[in-house]
């Protein structure tokens, strides 16, 4: 199976580094036991969202792997913690954090909010689709039917003035 990961990160990590070096790392160690990187993207960085005041490096990566969907929500959130983060604060500064945005096996929604996939906010955040455009722009949305090159060309589109 082919999952299509998000990763972010706005604060400094005692060994690696700058953000950008904590996203390389993390690359790194996602490549291991039962997954495989097939492609990452370039990184970039975006503006906070929430009550953050630090700008973010994001990537996105194509992972291979037998894992589904909730074991590998575990695995993300296990290396999420060997990184530093710590759960509860929602939109705050953080060193590493790891979604899942979409899988080979279309829609994937689970009893907790926790897990949904696509990821529900996935198509609004252009530090994602841009990223994901870049590596994975064949890829349909199970939901929408558009692809990620789509839904990337939506979000340079000028918006309209009322």
């Amino acid at each position: 199976m082919h999952y299509l990961i998000a990763l972010g990160s706005n604060q400094r990590h005692p060994r690696f580094g700058l953000p950008r070096r904590v996203l390389a790392a993390a690359i790194d160690r996602l490549a291991g036991q039962d997954l495989t990187i097939a492609k990452a993207s370039g990184m970039i960085t975006s503006r906070p969202i929430g009550p953050s005041q630090r700008s973010y490096a994001n990537a996105v990566a194509i992972i291979e792997t037998n894992l589904l969907p909730p074991r590998l929500l575990e695995r993300l959130k296990r290396i999420e913690a060997e990184f530093g983060r710590r759960r509860g604060q929602p939109w705050s500064r953080r060193v590493l954090d790891l979604d899942i945005l979409m899988w080979s096996g279309g829609a994937f929604d689970s009893d907790t909010p926790a897990l949904t996939v696509p990821h529900p906010l996935m198509r609004e955040r252009s530090f994602v689709i841009g990223p994901a455009a870049e590596i994975a722009g064949d890829w349909q949305d199970p939901l929408t039917g558009l692809t990620i090159a789509q839904l990337h060309a939506r979000h340079r589109r000028p918006k309209k003035r009322p």
